[in-house]
């Protein structure tokens, strides 16, 4: 069975509407693993041994946030610098990630239409999120296609009580849209000097 481990990210869960209702439809269900880092780490100091402690128990990463600024809350990316530590998750004798799957949840603010390429911003979700895309590649993760609900601002209850549904099948089914070949490249073997001084 597939463990599933949702890395929730959103700075303000009180006053959000999709966030929290996806949240709650993820602890309703029995199957799926919640990490709310705002309530796990309000001073904002991460426990990277935790952290890639929980990621190692399980097979499918997604991260769920709001998308700020064309990006995720700072708290995630901090995250990301804790955890994805050179020797562990890439380079070498980095293969704690390889073969397990890395997919993003998040929410705009701003309609659909905007993220076209003749839309306000003249870039698709896809250009927008690339760096996750690349953060699973350089790890050796699979890749899910993301799960999104554009326009917050306009969807109704109904609209965003579906969406959770809709998540909840997406964590659950959803095929990686990038398969890694788990094969090791020329990061994976080149040694730094540090790592050298690091045997002396």
């Amino acid at each position: 069975m597939t463990r599933t481990l949702v890395i929730l990210a959103h700075p303000d869960m009180g006053r959000s509407r999709i966030s929290r209702r996806w949240a709650e439809a993820i602890r309703a269900a029995d199957d799926i693993t919640l990490h709310d880092l705002y309530a796990r780490y309000p001073e904002g100091q991460i426990d990277g041994e935790a952290e890639r402690q929980l990621v190692t128990d399980h097979d499918r990463i997604v991260l769920q946030f709001p998308l700020t600024w064309y990006s995720c809350p700072p708290l995630l990316s901090v995250w990301q610098t804790e955890i994805m530590k050179r020797g562990w998750a890439y380079g070498p004798g980095g293969r704690a990630l390889r073969l397990k799957t890395l997919g993003i949840a998040f929410s705009t603010g701003s309609n659909g239409r905007d993220y076209q390429p003749d839309g306000r911003y003249g870039r698709t979700l896809d250009e927008v999120t690339v760096p996750f895309e690349l953060m699973a590649v350089h790890t050796g993760m699979h890749y899910l296609p993301p799960f999104t609900l554009t326009g917050a601002r306009e969807c109704d209850d109904a609209a965003i009580a579906a969406s959770a549904q809709a998540y909840l099948h997406h964590l659950r089914h959803a095929e990686p849209r990038l398969i890694a070949s788990g094969k090791d490249d020329d990061r994976a073997r080149t040694v730094y000097p540090e790592d050298a001084a690091a045997h002396m």
